[in-house]
């Protein structure tokens, strides 16, 4: 993202957010998942740039955002929701899979957001505890073994198959991925404590946009989960995608994300 500035933004217990910036427009902040960073949105930051101005951010713990022990899922929440008042209203969110749960979050946190747009946060169970598997990656982290355990992690829990994985391993985002793998186990079980409160998420009464891949097989029920909750919310399902359409299939997530903001396709 050479080029575009990079500011701080701090968050409500002190620790500073990255945060970039690029294109024009009215506001569109991506919140990027697990084992990632913000060059995560790479593929699709310049389509989107044409009509909105993106910020981007590292979530804390990656990149050159900061970090704090120990780790709070709410903490990241409150980040999503300063990073937005740090810009103003009328800020469209869009987060993906854990960054949902940012995104979903910081919208009870703060009346700067306008509209949601959630593509597949693992809620009400969807991601299974699963002691064993933590603890080899724990293992493979302490040994060094980075490639193994994301390869892990999207094939064994995301549920990627071989081809897509693939795929992702050629992106400049991989290397950005490995740097972020001491912050999957941390996120894994802050994902299975998640406690969905329908009750608490009907308080987001903004327009919400749930993407779901058609293909992603635990998806479903989320999805259904949060459009039943959401009292101004509907479902875009991608055809033939997973977990990451942005990166396979991006004129289908390009159009679904510009359909439901009013853009002229």
């Amino acid at each position: 993202m050479a080029g575009d500035p990079m500011r701080g933004v701090r968050s409500s217990d002190g620790v500073e957010i990255a945060v970039w910036s690029s294109g024009s427009g009215p506001a569109l902040v991506l919140v990027h998942g697990t084992a990632a960073d913000h060059s995560r949105w790479d593929a699709v930051r310049s389509e989107l740039g044409v009509h909105f101005t993106v910020y981007t951010m590292d979530r804390r713990g990656r990149g050159e955002s900061g970090d704090a022990e120990p780790y709070r899922m709410e903490a990241e929440f409150d980040d999503v929701a300063a990073v937005v008042d740090s810009i103003g209203r009328d800020v469209v969110v869009l987060g993906h899979s854990y960054g949902g749960f940012c995104a979903l979050e910081a919208a009870r946190r703060t009346s700067g957001i306008a509209k949601l747009l959630l593509y597949e946060p693992p809620v009400g169970g969807a991601i299974a505890p699963d002691e064993a598997w933590l603890a080899k990656a724990q293992d493979g982290i302490d040994r060094g073994e980075r490639e193994a355990v994301l390869a892990s992690f999207f094939t064994d829990i995301v549920g990627v198959p071989a081809d897509q994985l693939s795929t992702l391993r050629e992106l400049p985002v991989w290397q950005a991925r490995l740097n972020a793998v001491r912050t999957i186990p941390r996120e894994f079980r802050a994902t299975v404590a998640y406690q969905f409160d329908a009750s608490a998420v009907s308080e987001v009464k903004v327009p919400v946009l749930l993407l779901r891949g058609g293909d992603t097989d635990w998806s479903e029920e989320p999805t259904a989960l949060l459009e039943a909750a959401l009292p101004n919310a509907r479902t875009i399902v991608m055809p033939g995608q997973q977990h990451v359409a942005m990166d396979t299939g991006k004129p289908q997530f390009l159009h679904a994300v510009f359909e439901f903001l009013g853009v002229p396709g």
